[in-house]
C-alpha cells in the first residue's frame, strides 16, 4: 500500500515553523525493503502520469530539490522517476552563477529552464542558494537577501498562476550523517568524484546554514507553493515520501490525453 504522508511534512504554518522540531530520520515503514516497494509502487504509478501531462501539454511540474551536500537530490530524482521514459522530464542543476547570469536579476537564470507545457523539471538545488549560501557567505547586503524573499514569493505565484504546480522539497539531514556520506566519498573509490573540498567548508557554518534554511521555510513556505520539511537521513524513507507526494500530486491533477476529433473511417491510409 503507497503511503501518502503529504501532511505530516507540509508547511502548513510557515510563520510558526521552527526546524528544530523537524526530524532527520522517520520509522513510518516496516524496514528498507518496504520503503524501497513504495518507491517502486510510486514510480511505476507515476510514468504513466507524466505521459499524460506530456500528451496534454496545458500544465506543468516544478520540482524543487533543496538541501545541504549530500542530502540526497540525484538519488530523490531517480527514486521518483527511474520507471518515467525522458520525453518530458528533465534536469536543472545550479551551481555558482556565471558573469552573463550575474549580469541579469537572479531568477533570470531560474525562468530560463522551468518547465514548459506538459514537462515536468527538477531543480537540483535552485533560487533558494541566492538567500541561502548566498546570505551565509555574505555575498549580498542583508538588505537584497531580504528584498529576495518576497521577490521569490511573487516569481512562484506567478509561475503557478499560469498552470505550473509547484513542489518544493528541503531534504533534511543531521549533521552525523553528512559526515558519515562525505567520509563515503573519500573512501568508496567510484564516489571520489562527488567529493568537493568545499562541502567542508560549509559543514563548519552549520548553524548558520540551519538558521538560514528556517528562516527560508518561514518566509517563503506559501499557500501557493508550500515547502514540504523531508526526514533524508535515510535514504530509502526520503524516496518513498517524496515519491509519495509526486504521486499523489499527479493524481489530483488528473491531466488527462486530448481527443483531436479524428475517428476511424475519417481517413483512408494506403
Amino acid at each position: 500500500m503507497t503511503y501518502h504522508p503529504k501532511s505530516e511534512f507540509l508547511v502548513s504554518d510557515a510563520t510558526g515553523f521552527a526546524l528544530a522540531d523537524c526530524p532527520t530520520r522517520v520509522d513510518i515503514y516496516a524496514d528498507k525493503s518496504a520503503a524501497k516497494d513504495v518507491i517502486k509502487d510510486n514510480a511505476k504509478a507515476i510514468a504513466p502520469l507524466a505521459h499524460q501531462l506530456y500528451g496534454e501539454a496545458n500544465r506543468s511540474m516544478l520540482i524543487v530539490l533543496q538541501g545541504m551536500d549530500t542530502s540526497g537530490k540525484d538519488g530523490t530524482t531517480s527514486a521518483i522517476f527511474h520507471r518515467t521514459p525522458p520525453l518530458n522530464v528533465n534536469v536543472a542543476a545550479f551551481k555558482a552563477p556565471s558573469k552573463i547570469e550575474l549580469s541579469h536579476d537572479f531568477l533570470w537564470r531560474i525562468h530560463n529552464v522551468c518547465p514548459r507545457k506538459g514537462q515536468i523539471t527538477v531543480f537540483n538545488r535552485s533560487h533558494y542558494e541566492d538567500v541561502l549560501v548566498v546570505k551565509v557567505r555574505e555575498f549580498a547586503s542583508a538588505k537584497t537577501i531580504e528584498e529576495r524573499y518576497a521577490q521569490i514569493n511573487d516569481f512562484e505565484r506567478m509561475l503557478t498562476e499560469t498552470g505550473m504546480t509547484v513542489l518544493k522539497f528541503m531534504l533534511h539531514i543531521s549533521k552525523e550523517t553528512q559526515g558519515e556520506r562525505l567520509q563515503d566519498r573519500l573512501d568508496v573509490p567510484r564516489k571520489r568524484w562527488k567529493f568537493n573540498p568545499g562541502d567542508l567548508e560549509d559543514r563548519k557554518l552549520w548553524p548558520d546554514f540551519m538558521d538560514a534554511y528556517e528562516t527560508m521555510v518561514q518566509r517563503t513556505s506559501t499557500d501557493h507553493a508550500p515547502w514540504y520539511v523531508i526526514p533524508s537521513d535515510s535514504r530509502s524513507t526520503r524516496g518513498a515520501i517524496i515519491s509519495g507526494i509526486v504521486r499523489e500530486t499527479l493524481e489530483k491533477m488528473a491531466p488527462e490525453y486530448p481527443d483531436p476529433g479524428y475517428r476511424p473511417g475519417d481517413f483512408v491510409i494506403d
